[in-house]
This record gives C-alpha cells, sequence and structure tokens, in this order.
C-alpha cells in the first residue's frame, strides 16, 4: 500500500512539473532563439541584429537582456567591442563600419548614449567611446 500511495504521488509531481516542456527533436539553429526567448521573459523584449561581410569581421558584444543593437560590417578586419552589460538599463544603438580594418570600441551606456547611431566609412579608423 505505501508503494502505491509513492507511486501516485511521484506520478502526480512529475505531470505538473512545468521545467521540461520542450520538445527536443524541434530545437535547431533555426528555432533555439524562439524557445530560449520563451523559457526567459526578459529575453523577449531586446533584439540583436549582427551582418558580417567580408573576411576575418569580428564582433564581441557584452550586453544586458534589455539591449537592442544592430550591426552591419561590410569589408575586411573589422573589430567590434560593444560592453553594456554592467547596467540595467534598455538601451539602442545601431553601428555600422564600412571599409578595412576599422575599430570600433564602446563601452557602457546612459541616457545620452541610448539611440546612438556609429557609421563609419573609410579604411584605418579608430572609435573609442566611453559612457559613464
Amino acid at each position: 500500500m505505501f508503494n502505491l500511495g509513492w507511486s501516485v504521488f511521484t506520478l502526480f509531481f512529475f505531470v505538473s512539473v512545468n521545467a521540461q516542456q520542450i520538445d527536443w527533436d524541434k530545437i535547431n539553429s533555426n528555432t533555439i532563439l524562439s524557445v530560449v526567448a520563451s523559457q526567459n521573459p526578459d529575453l523577449a523584449n531586446s533584439f540583436s541584429n549582427v551582418v558580417q561581410i567580408g573576411s576575418n569581421n569580428h564582433a564581441e558584444l557584452s550586453i544586458n537582456s534589455r539591449t537592442d543593437i544592430s550591426v552591419r560590417q561590410l569589408g575586411d578586419y573589422n573589430a567590434l567591442f560593444y560592453v553594456n552589460s554592467f547596467t540595467d538599463k534598455e538601451t539602442k544603438a545601431t553601428i555600422s563600419a564600412q571599409g578595412n580594418n576599422n575599430i570600433i570600441d564602446v563601452t557602457g551606456s546612459n541616457s545620452i548614449s541610448d539611440g546612438m547611431q556609429i557609421h563609419v566609412k573609410g579604411d584605418n579608423k579608430t572609435i573609442f567611446v566611453r559612457n559613464y
């Protein structure tokens, strides 16, 4: 009798658990973002888009869950370093580099930099932005 009661309790417990309601056979590179966004409601509010056309381009983004960023790198050997992971504030930014060997380094975010757009055209340009 004790084993039957324990079995029924265990069955109802595992039926009511909602943590693993993912069909693992349907997860692929096209659906993973929607699966992660549904599991983490904070991620559903942000959007990141990175487009790189060329050789040896590098984009390193350390962002919080409320950052909307659009990055476009056209050319070769372009580098972007964007860090705003130390704040909870919502931030929107658009960054584009067109040319070769451009470096863009953005650290921090504040009310002045919200909605900031950086467009670099040319070769061998370096941009440093510090927001404190």
